[in-house]
């Protein structure tokens, strides 16, 4: 047990020294990201000093179970393209710049015009997809512009990363964390809309009253102008990924897994995509960049991660962890300790964690922890940037476009705007239960 534990501490902080000092490297043109790398070492590790056994690997990865991690990453990489492929025929940025166009000069209008646009994009694609997209947009217009890029860029992170709960697709931790305890798409709504909702509106007052004197300046015109190329083609990602939320919604009653309903519509966004360059005679790389910006490193991520959170459940780690979250208010000791929890290791591996966890609580307490380590995993990428995939890609966006934004400064507005907003959609979860 000890080796298991110590390979398992050392890996963690291996990938957490990782993220902050050395994300990626540099190999031939292409940026490799590393932290994925340190915990297959981490797993490897696990195998080789005989903690756990390939056998024992490989019925965890093959069972048939919702917490499956192959199926898991089928939805997500299916969910994937089906938002790459719209941020290709250029939807994301026309929806920016729609955004922009609205402001009239003034900053507060496109302030509050950006976390709505954010929000609602968060809610029916991803917030990893938001924010690649929108992030090196905002450091753009914002030098062009003259103003101070840090009330935008904190509002994108905030509203992203909070709006990420409402569905389902809307975080893959939402995705590992629901299907891996049976959560269809409409239970999973009907639970998490009322703490999201409140969540987005605490976060959103906060932000505007953090920023409100730097939002009082005026705004210089600035017209940024973006066109689809092809709306034939932005109708057909449209479609799918109107079609796709559709059939998630009612999976449950034509007992369909999610999995398969992502997996049939990526497919068919391909067929139609090369059908429609075949018919028209046209040349297009929308699949071919598809296929180069989905995160593919989230694969061997994820499966070495399972791999060392089978082998503390295998030691009983798991189960005396889930004794010490065990109490009355199971909502916000969950809750807490995903989201401090999310800070020290990252938000996918913890959810990763979690899982066994939950699985040894108490059957009263599975619910209401499931759903509380959902809101921690996400909103605890507004505490410091080492909480979610998605504020290390915004961080490193940052660092290649020159904007200063200091280490310091991001735990302190995040301390102010995460802690609130976690309070109140805990609350407000804890209600609805």
């Amino acid at each position: 047990m000890e080796t298991a534990v110590g390979i398992s501490l050392f890996t963690c902080a291996g990938m957490l020294t990782s993220i902050l000092f050395k994300p990626s490297v540099n190999v031939k043109k292409h940026n490799v990201s590393i932290y994925w790398m340190v915990v297959l070492l981490g797993a490897a590790a696990l195998i080789l000093s005989g903690c756990i056994s390939l056998k024992e690997v490989f019925e965890g990865l093959s069972a048939d179970t919702a917490v499956n991690p192959v199926k898991i990453l089928v939805l997500f990489f299916s969910m994937s393209v089906l938002s790459v492929f719209l941020d290709e025929v250029g939807f994301f940025r026309y929806m920016a710049c729609l955004t922009l166009s609205r402001a009239n000069a003034s900053q507060k209008k496109l302030f509050v015009c950006l976390f709505v646009i954010v929000s609602v994009l968060t809610v029916f694609t991803s917030n990893d997809i938001i924010i690649l997209t929108f992030t090196p947009f905002i450091c753009y217009f914002a030098k062009n512009a003259g103003i101070d890029p840090t009330p935008y860029l904190f509002c994108e992170l905030v509203a992203a990363n909070t709006w990420s709960m409402m569905f389902v697709i809307g975080n893959p931790t939402n995705i590992y964390l629901a299907t891996a305890n049976g959560i269809t798409f409409m239970d999973y709504f009907k639970v998490m809309a009322l703490p999201t909702l409140a969540a987005g509106l605490v976060a959103f007052g906060v932000l505007y009253l953090i920023f409100r004197k730097k939002l009082a300046l005026p705004l210089k015109p600035n017209k940024a102008e973006e066109k689809i190329a092809d709306k034939r083609l932005l109708g057909i990602g449209l479609l799918h990924l109107i079609l796709c939320t559709g059939m998630l919604v009612i999976s449950a009653y034509i007992e369909m897994e999610m999995w398969l309903i992502t997996l049939a519509f990526a497919c068919s966004l391909f067929v139609f995509d090369l059908s429609y360059r075949g018919l028209s005679h046209t040349h297009g790389n929308e699949l071919k960049c598809c296929l180069k910006r989905v995160p593919w490193e989230m694969l061997p991520f994820i499966i070495s991660m399972f791999v060392i959170v089978l082998t503390l459940d295998k030691y009983g780690v798991t189960g005396k962890i889930s004794t010490l979250l065990e109490c009355s208010h199971p909502e916000f000791s969950y809750g807490t300790a995903s989201f401090l929890t999310a800070n020290m290791i990252n938000n996918i591996p913890m959810s990763v964690l979690f899982c066994p966890v939950i699985g040894n609580a108490s059957q009263a307490v599975v619910t209401p922890a499931v759903y509380a380590s959902i809101v921690g995993s996400n909103l605890g990428a507004l505490l410091t940037p080492v909480g979610a995939l998605a504020a290390i890609m915004w961080s490193n966006i940052l660092k290649k476009n020159h904007v200063a934004f200091k280490f310091t400064s991001y735990i302190r507005n995040g301390v102010i705007v995460s802690i609130p907003a976690l309070l109140a959609a805990l609350a407000v979860l804890s209600l609805s239960l």
